[in-house]
């Protein structure tokens, strides 16, 4: 092998793995990246010690997928799970909420959860708030160290995860675990991107 064909090797074994992860995601609902990644590098028999991909390019290759193979339910799930955001949105006003995730970024499918991030003095706060609405949650446990907790209720379309962060994390931008900014969207932009 010469200097050359280790980098093409590597990048042709990364973007099997992203690939292999990305319909993994689709057909059997994982949503977690580094479980999809660790799956599709077992069944392609590569060793636990292979260079996955990171994120955004199993991001990619989920959207090719889904555009490819379910041409039809894709989008109207997604503008279904975005207006049910939309929703949740206007709903917890108070508490600073935005829209992040595969609901935003389009990657969602039918085993998505709706992650709605939220800024509140405390967890308790939203939980009398939900209560006081009769809506019921439960707790799980949160998968960023910064979340005071995240609450899981059932909606129409999806469960949607209500992430509570301290208000001072509100301008601090938040990261995936591959080092990309979280993007997230308050209600007006959601809106204008269901009016697109």
């Amino acid at each position: 092998m010469t200097r050359h064909e280790r980098p093409r090797a590597n990048s042709s074994v990364r973007s099997s793995i992203a690939s292999a992860a990305a319909r993994l995601m689709a057909e059997d609902g994982i949503t977690d990246f580094h479980h999809a990644k660790r799956k599709a590098a077992r069944q392609l028999g590569l060793s636990e010690h292979t260079a996955y991909p990171d994120n955004a390019e199993i991001e990619a290759e989920l959207r090719a997928y889904r555009s490819l193979y379910q041409e039809e339910g894709p989008a109207e799930l997604i503008l279904a799970l975005r207006q049910t955001a939309l929703g949740l949105l206007d709903l917890l006003v108070d508490y600073s909420p935005y829209l992040a995730g595969s609901v935003l970024d389009g990657t969602a499918g039918e085993h998505s959860h709706i992650d709605i991030l939220l800024f509140a003095d405390s967890a308790k706060e939203v939980e009398i708030f939900l209560l006081n609405q009769g809506i019921v949650f439960e707790h799980v446990e949160p998968r960023n160290d910064r979340a005071e907790a995240v609450l899981v209720m059932e909606t129409d379309t999806a469960d949607a995860n209500l992430v509570i962060f301290p208000p001072q994390l509100e301008r601090v931008v938040l990261k995936h675990r591959d080092g990309r900014p979280r993007e997230r969207v308050r209600a007006d932009a959601l809106r204008a991107l269901l009016s697109e």
